[in-house]
C-alpha cells in the first residue's frame, strides 16, 4: 500500500483518526473527505508534507463522491449516523460504492455494525443493513466490517456514561441485560488497515475480549473512576415512554431507536474479524485509564474504589 492513494469519507471523525493514523504509518497517501474540511486540519501534521489531501464531500451528493474517488487506489467509508440514517448509511453507502466502481478503485472497505439487519425494527439498524446490501450489489468485492461499540479516549460511550456516573449519586440504567463486546477503536483502525490488502468480498464483525451487560459495563466504569453510585435499572415500559416523550428532544437520554436498539445484544456472532487478521484485541482495562483518570475524584492523583477499599484495610 505504500504510496497508494486511498479516500477516507468520514476521515475527520472518532474513528477516522486512527484510520488515517494507520495508513499515514504504512505510507499511504490519504484524501480526507468529509462535508467541511477544516474539521480535519489536525489529521495533516499526522502525515509527511504531501500525504494528506483534505477535500469537501458530501456522501448524499453523488458528484461531491466522484470527485473525491477520482484517482483514487482504494477507499474507505467510515460515514456514519443517528439522525438522517436512510440518507447517510443507505443512499450515501450507494454513492460511494457506485463511484468507487466507476472509477475502477481496486478496494472498497465499508464500515457497518453489529444489529445491520433488514428485518431490524430500528432504523439504525435498517439502514445500515440496507447501505450493505448497495454495497454489494455495486461493488461486490467490497470488505464489509461490524464493529460492535467502539470504545477510545474520544468516544461517546465510556466518556458519556463516565460523565453521568460522575455527578449522579442515583445513576439510572436503561437496558441493563443488553450485552455488548466493546471493541477499541485502534483495534478496528488495524482492521481496516488489513482489510484494504486482505481477502475481498467478506463479511466480518469486531468485537473486544469481553461481553458485559449495561448494567456490568456502568458497574465497571464506576469502579474504574473511583465512584460508588447505587444503580436503578429502569423498566422497559418506562424506558418506552421516556424515549417516546422526549426522544425528540436535542440531547434526549435515549431516542425512540436506541431504544428499539437496546432489545438486541451487540456481540459478535458471525466471522470474528479481529482474529482472522491476526489482531490480538485490547482489554478495556488496558487503554481506558489514561482517560477515564478525568473522572475521579482529584483526576490523575486520585484513586479508583478498589485503590480505596485496600487503603482503607490497611
Amino acid at each position: 500500500m505504500q504510496g497508494k492513494l486511498v479516500t477516507i469519507f468520514g476521515g475527520s471523525g472518532f474513528l477516522g483518526r486512527y484510520v488515517a493514523q494507520e495508513l499515514l504509518a504504512m505510507g499511504v497517501r490519504i484524501r480526507v473527505a468529509c462535508r467541511n474540511p477544516s474539521n480535519a486540519i489536525y489529521i495533516k501534521p499526522l502525515g509527511n508534507l504531501g500525504q494528506v489531501q483534505l477535500v469537501a464531500a458530501d456522501v448524499r451528493k453523488p458528484g461531491s463522491v466522484k470527485r473525491a474517488v477520482a484517482d483514487a487506489d482504494a477507499v474507505v467509508n467510515l460515514v456514519g449516523s443517528f439522525t438522517d440514517m436512510d440518507a447517510i448509511q443507505n443512499i450515501g453507502a450507494r454513492n460511494i460504492a457506485k463511484a468507487a466502481a466507476e472509477q475502477g478503485v481496486a478496494a472498497l472497505v465499508h464500515i457497518s455494525a453489529i444489529g445491520a439487519d433488514p428485518e431490524s425494527i430500528a432504523e439504525y439498524g435498517k439502514s445500515k443493513a440496507a447501505g450493505e446490501a448497495a454495497v454489494r450489489e455495486h461493488f461486490p468485492t467490497a470488505t464489509i466490517l461490524r464493529p460492535s461499540i467502539v470504545f477510545g479516549r474520544e468516544d461517546q460511550f465510556l466518556n458519556r456514561f463516565a460523565g453521568l456516573i460522575r455527578m449522579l449519586p442515583v445513576v439510572p440504567v436503561i437496558g441493563g441485560a443488553t450485552r455488548f463486546q466493546p471493541v477499541f477503536v485502534g483495534d478496528v483502525a488495524k482492521a481496516v488497515a488489513a482489510a484494504l490488502t486482505g481477502t475481498k468480498g467478506q463479511t466480518l464483525e469486531l468485537g473486544g475480549p469481553e461481553i458485559l451487560s449495561m448494567l456490568d459495563l456502568n458497574r465497571w466504569i464506576a469502579k474504574a473512576i473511583g465512584r460508588d453510585p447505587l444503580f436503578i435499572e429502569v423498566p422497559d415500559i418506562a424506558a418506552e415512554l421516556l424515549a417516546k416523550t422526549t426522544g425528540w428532544l436535542p440531547g434526549a437520554p435515549i431516542t425512540m431507536d436506541q431504544f428499539r436498539m437496546l432489545g438486541n445484544d451487540n456481540v459478535v456472532t458471525g466471522t470474528d474479524g479481529l482474529a482472522a487478521y491476526g489482531i490480538v484485541p485490547t482489554p478495556m482495562d488496558v487503554v481506558a485509564h489514561d482517560w477515564l483518570t478525568l473522572y475521579r475524584k482529584h483526576g490523575r492523583f486520585g484513586t479508583t474504589s478498589t485503590e480505596a477499599a485496600a487503603d482503607a484495610q490497611a
